[in-house]
Formats: C-alpha cells, sequence, structure tokens
C-alpha cells in the first residue's frame, strides 16, 4: 500500500490553465473518488498522476518520490479506462498476461499472478475466450485484471463503468468495492455519478473548474457542504435552494426572510450575522422537507408531478415569485395531489444558509 500526494499541481495548455495549484493527501489504502462536473478537470488530474500528461507545475509524489519526470510504467501504477482497451485478437488469459510477457516476467509469477486475478474476479471460466465473445460486464472485469497482474501500488480508475448498462453498473460497483477490501490497495476512481462517488468512496473529491470545491468522507461532504456548489452536487436528488434574505436578528439567531413566500421567515442559530436586506440562499434537502406544522416554517406551494417509487416517492413542487422547484422526499403512500396547492414545513435544524457568491454561512 502506497500514500499518494499532490502539491501544487498545475496544468497548463499554452496560456490557458486548466488545473490550479491543487494540493491533496490520499492516504495508504484509501479509496478516493474524484467527482465533478465534465470538464472540471478530474481526468486530467488522473492522467498527471498516472503520467500520461505533463505536470505544468508542482509535485506527484507516490509512496514518497516525487514522480514528475517518471515515466508511466516506472511510477508503480495500473490504470483502468473507460474503454475496454482489450487486444480483439487475444483471449482472456493472453490479454491478462500480455503486459507481464512483453516485460520478461518470469512465466511461473505470470501465471500465479493471472490465476490470482481470475480468482478474485471469476473469470477463469472465461481463459479462452476472445472480448468479442464477452458481455460488457465480463469485459470490464478483463480490464480490471490486466491491472491487477501488475501488483501495483496505486489502481488508477477513470469512469471505467459509464459503458455499462445500470444494472450492470450496480453489479460492478459492488465488484469495484469488494476488490478494494480483498486487495487493500490505494485507489483513485473518477467518476461523474456522485452516487458511485457516495458508495465507493473513503474519501470524495469534488472539482470544479479544476480547483478542489472540498474534500472529505462521503456523509461529511452530505451534511456539512462548505459551499452550495457541493451541496448541489452531492445528494441525489439534488438540494433545495429557495430564495432568501437577511432579515436581522431574533433571540440570538439569524432571521431570514423568504420574498417569494409573502411574509416567511425562518430563524436559523448560525454565527454569521449579516446586514440586513442582504441576498442569500436557503438550502434544504428534498428527505428534510416536513408536512405543515412540523418544521419552523410552513410554506403555501403547489403540486407539479408525483413520481412514486415504490418505497419511496419524489413530489415535485412549485411556489414563489419567481417560480421555484422545491422537491420534497416522502415514504408513505399520500394520494396525488398533482395541480392542487398543499402546505409544507421547513425545520431550522436542518437548513442550510449560502451567500450571494455561493459560501456557506456557519
Amino acid at each position: 500500500m502506497t500514500e499518494l500526494s499532490l502539491r501544487g499541481v498545475r496544468k497548463r495548455y499554452g496560456a490557458t490553465e486548466v488545473i490550479h495549484g491543487v494540493d491533496l493527501e490520499i492516504a495508504s489504502g484509501e479509496f478516493c473518488v474524484f467527482v465533478g462536473p465534465s470538464g472540471c478537470g478530474k481526468s486530467t488530474l488522473l492522467r498527471m498522476i498516472a503520467g500520461l500528461e505533463g505536470i505544468s507545475g508542482g509535485e506527484v509524489s507516490i509512496g514518497g518520490w516525487v514522480v514528475n519526470d517518471q515515466e508511466p510504467a516506472d511510477r508503480g501504477i495500473a490504470m483502468v479506462f473507460q474503454t475496454y482497451a482489450l487486444y480483439p485478437h487475444m483471449s482472456v488469459e493472453q490479454n491478462l498476461t500480455f503486459g507481464l510477457r512483453m516485460n520478461g516476467n518470469d512465466p511461473a509469477d505470470t501465471a500465479r499472478r493471472v490465476s490470482r486475478a481470475m480468482d478474485i474476479l471469476q473469470i477463469g471460466h472465461l481463459a479462452e475466450r476472445r472480448p468479442k465473445a464477452l458481455s460488457g460486464g465480463q469485459r470490464q472485469r478483463v480490464a480490471i485484471g490486466r491491472a491487477i497482474v501488475r501488483e501495483p501500488d496505486v489502481f488508477l480508475f477513470d469512469e471505467p463503468l459509464s459503458n455499462l448498462d445500470a444494472e450492470l453498473r450496480v453489479q460492478m460497483r459492488v465488484e469495484i468495492a469488494k476488490l478494494h477490501n480483498d486487495l487493500g490497495a490505494t485507489m483513485i476512481y473518477v467518476t461523474h455519478d456522485q452516487i458511485e462517488a457516495m458508495t465507493l468512496a473513503d474519501k470524495i473529491v469534488v472539482l470544479r473548474d479544476g480547483r478542489i470545491e472540498q474534500a472529505g468522507r462521503p456523509l461529511d461532504l452530505y451534511d456539512d457542504p462548505d459551499n452550495k456548489f457541493v451541496a448541489g452536487f452531492v445528494g441525489s436528488p439534488m438540494m433545495n435552494f429557495i430564495d432568501a434574505r437577511a432579515a436581522g436578528e431574533g433571540d440570538g439567531k439569524q432571521l431570514v426572510a423568504l420574498p417569494g413566500f409573502a411574509d416567511a421567515t425562518i430563524a436559523l442559530d448560525v454565527a454569521a450575522r449579516p446586514a440586513e436586506g442582504t441576498p442569500l440562499t436557503l438550502g434544504i434537502r428534498p428527505e428534510h422537507v416536513e408536512a405543515e406544522g412540523v418544521g419552523d416554517c410552513d410554506l403555501t406551494v403547489r403540486v407539479d408531478v408525483a413520481e412514486h417509487l415504490g418505497a419511496t416517492s419524489y413530489i415535485y413542487v412549485r411556489a414563489g415569485q419567481p417560480d421555484q422547484m422545491i422537491i420534497e422526499r416522502q415514504r408513505a403512500r399520500e394520494e396525488d395531489h398533482s395541480g392542487q396547492d398543499i402546505r409544507i414545513g421547513i425545520p431550522a435544524r436542518h437548513a442550510f444558509l449560502f451567500d450571494a457568491e455561493g459560501i456557506r454561512l456557519r
């Protein structure tokens, strides 16, 4: 197992900088997930760690050694790509042994490594098949097996499940989690799917525009986001955001007015005291939206759409001026109120407050 460190890492293409001084520590044996919207720099950062992209500034160290100038093959890493990149004319076993054979590895050791990888991934019965005779999930297992046989210090995964259907994604997500438990290796995983990030990671790194917005344990980011971007990106469905304004102080708490809802106000226990009238945003997660009279602030809303998913229902409502969408999660099965006005409650203990720049007020 090997720790990995990024210190002031930058990437420029000509005069355009796309990675802006990233600092990050990944502990030995940790499963770290880079997550963020398309174009945020997560794959570029992964390729810089792998040595497939040059580093314009800063240092990348693996196991305490700076690897900026080392070739990818000398960094002790193995990478699994979005595309399986298997040799179509070779069998599964030949695909797994190819890299080791080209490096002149001892045949007995190669056989041991391949046998171990096949056992871990349960693909021994596929040894003689070629890629065209494999399903998408089986091909991805072979691609992961090709990484395992290298016995690397660090595994790198670049959106490995994005080409699979929904059922296979769930299956392979479980397989990768089991793989991490079995090997105990340091793993870095890139995805745009925050559900994958939440279920797989020991640490999530949320990226935007080539910068780290926040890094930490999945539930820490969910329960205690630093800013509106992280609050909205982590969680499905995303957090509700309601236009608000500072309305002075009362009983030692910050009063927050919701202008789109007539005279509605809510008192939040935050240390920040923005000037009265300052534009703010109130955040509340769908599972924390309550029935009328349960929260600390009741709002009249109109039901737009109800999604009934069995054990859980999501109620999409519109309200306020300007029109705002709010999502409420319900566990009880209730009659459909589409097109009708209902009352919902906002509990202060679960509400978040953000300033005009999206920074969390605590």
